[in-house]
């Protein structure tokens, strides 16, 4: 692919931005098909509960095999239920009916999967001799990991009584709490040049290339966040409360240690992760933003400079048709089934691309179920992150088009260790790509630059959002924290990652109320820099050409999550367990800054 010049100058010459359709999912909110997995749901979960329950530790392994293949279908309904709920209200949380429609089959599910929450439970209760016998099944070999997985919960499971009431009380707690943080954030207006911008549009001009722009949205943004700090505050109050309240009674030894199980990945693995990156922020992003700061020819940076364009910079603003060919060149150079999966997302309306009013800021793929397909979702301006930022959403969707073909529903499920692989794996692609056909001295620096902002703001950025989460709640398990209290953790984790190069006024103290992870996934936000740092060592293999790489990634990624991350890694000579592992992988960042510093 020879280089192109991007002559695009504005939104409007972005070209025509795609809306999915929900079609493949459901035809409205009142389908017949809809109603009738509904009820069919009420039925075979009654069915299944009276069948199973208390049963499970005596029955054989073929009992075992059918039950958790009625379960699959139980589960995989109820999944494509609430996928469609959730996308209706991603594309407009300022649609009452949207929000009515997603609270309704919210609570119709939760009161319908409680009559299958004995079914994990009983699975712990079977003693080790019969699981022998279990994993000997030939048949059932499939769903050994799963089961293992399930098991690893076994110390802090509560009685079915319980678990059942913690479910359907879940409604009007930690649901009712996001529902809140979601429908405040979408109704939020920024007024900027006489305009009520969203937060996507608000938050673009952070990166904008005039400063006095920059400055201004800053400004705004932080106004508007602390017009409502009061009602953040009391959220994340809560929400931490409630997970302590959780924690406490299943015994957890920490607020991590869920995330931990969930993600199927050891405790002392994250600790060294998280603890090698922080002990590189000087190596890697002080060091950078000092740089940066001399090519913007500052002594010091002001918050909103962060991602500020670098004057060396291409400020070219790439439309679909262009973003299009960039991502989908870049996947299908490296693998042509890569490309055309890649091909399906755009071909087949897979994607909602425009910036809209009530739309869910960021961006997101999802994997909603196996007979259907991912969708995914990015408020597409034009820029060259946007550009990244497609090509790692479409790396998760590749992922989940796999393994959703390959494995069954239960194993299609990536855990967090390799969640983030193919996502980020793709953004290199791209990048590479990018760079492979850019001649321009300057703009091959820009695009290295670039990627290093990019690289620290999924490394750095997000380990010290991390160490944020884990400050708030262990100090909630004492007390609730006040604004200032908030605040005040926010301000240091952002100075000690970010460097002295970094400066921050009072108006910076409230962005932490916006970040929607901190509601929805407590401690997700660690996955960003283990998938980086993965990939960093997975394409230096890539790179060093190992026989048959490209099919046995493809393989990696239909795996799922049908075998643990080490065994998946092993064909690639991985292994995250190694106390070295994680410093190769800042390794490359460090790299990337050298040659920087070089062409200085």
């Amino acid at each position: 692919m020879k280089q192109k010049n991007y002559q695009n100058s504005t939104k409007n010459t972005l070209g025509k931005l795609p809306i999915w359709n929900l079609k493949d999912l459901y035809e409205s909110p009142k389908a017949k098909k809809l109603n009738n997995d509904l009820n069919k749901l009420r039925i075979s979960t009654k069915k299944f509960e009276k069948k199973y329950a208390f049963k499970i530790t005596k029955i054989s392994s073929n009992q075992l095999l059918k039950a958790i293949i009625e379960l699959e279908d139980i589960d995989t309904k109820i999944d494509k239920i609430m996928s469609y709920a959730h996308l209706l209200v991603a594309e407009d949380g300022n649609n009452e009916k949207n929000k009515i429609f997603y609270q309704q089959m919210q609570e119709q599910i939760t009161n319908i999967a409680s009559s299958i929450v004995f079914f994990s439970l009983e699975i712990n209760e079977i003693s080790e001799k019969n699981l022998k016998i279990i994993y000997a099944d030939k048949k059932l070999k499939i769903y050994k990991n799963w089961i293992k997985n399930i098991r690893k919960f076994k110390p802090y499971q509560l009685d079915i009584k319980t678990e059942k009431l913690l479910q359907e009380k879940s409604i009007t707690s930690r649901s009712a709490w996001i529902r809140l943080f979601d429908d405040t954030i979408a109704s939020l207006k920024f007024p900027f040049k006489g305009k009520n911008l969203s937060s996507a549009e608000i938050f673009n001009f952070l990166s904008d290339k005039k400063e006095s722009n920059r400055k201004k949205s800053a400004e705004v943004v932080s106004a508007v966040l602390k017009d409502n700090i009061s009602l953040f505050t009391s959220i994340t109050n809560n929400l931490a409360k409630d997970k302590s309240i959780n924690d406490k009674w299943r015994g957890l030894p920490n607020p991590v240690s869920s995330r931990n199980l969930s993600n199927v990945v050891e405790d002392e693995v994250v600790e060294a992760l998280t603890e090698t990156i922080k002990e590189n922020y000087p190596k890697i992003a002080h060091r950078y933003y000092k740089i940066k700061s001399k090519w913007l020819k500052k002594k010091s940076l002001m918050y909103w400079d962060r991602n500020a364009p670098l004057p060396f910079q291409s400020q070219s603003i790439y439309s679909w048709k262009d973003a299009r060919q960039i991502v989908t060149d870049a996947y299908s150079n490296f693998d042509k089934r890569a490309g055309n999966i890649v091909n399906k997302f755009f071909d087949n309306s897979w994607i909602h691309a425009p910036v809209i009013p009530g739309k869910s800021p960021g961006a997101f793929a999802a994997s909603t179920v196996p007979s259907v397909h991912p969708f995914i979702l990015v408020n597409y301006q034009g820029k060259a992150r946007d550009i990244a930022t497609l090509a790692h959403e479409l790396g998760h969707g590749i992922h989940q088009y796999l393994a959703g073909r390959k494995q069954t529903y239960f194993n299609s499920s990536t855990p967090l260790t390799l969640a983030e692989t193919a996502s980020v794996f793709g953004e290199m692609l791209t990048f590479k790509s990018l760079l492979s056909i850019t001649t321009k001295e300057n703009e091959r620096k820009g695009l290295l630059a670039n990627k290093v902002e990019d690289m620290l703001n999924t490394v750095v950025r997000q380990i010290a959002f991390f160490e944020f989460e884990k400050r708030i709640h262990h100090q909630r398990k004492i007390k609730e924290l006040s604004v200032d209290e908030i605040c005040e953790i926010w301000i240091d984790v952002q100075k000690t990652s970010l460097g002295p190069s970094i400066k921050f006024n009072d108006d910076y103290k409230y962005f932490w109320s916006y970040i929607p992870h901190f509601i929805h996934s407590p401690f997700y936000v660690y996955a960003y820099a283990f998938g980086d740092c993965l990939v960093n060592s997975l394409f230096n293999v890539y790179e060093s050409k190992l026989p048959k790489f490209e099919d046995k990634y493809i393989t990696l990624l239909e795996s799922g999550g049908s075998d643990t991350y080490d065994k998946l890694l092993k064909p690639f000579g991985l292994n995250p367990k190694r106390k070295d592992f994680w410093q190769k992988g800042v390794n490359v960042i460090e790299n990337l800054i050298d040659q920087l510093e070089e062409q200085n």
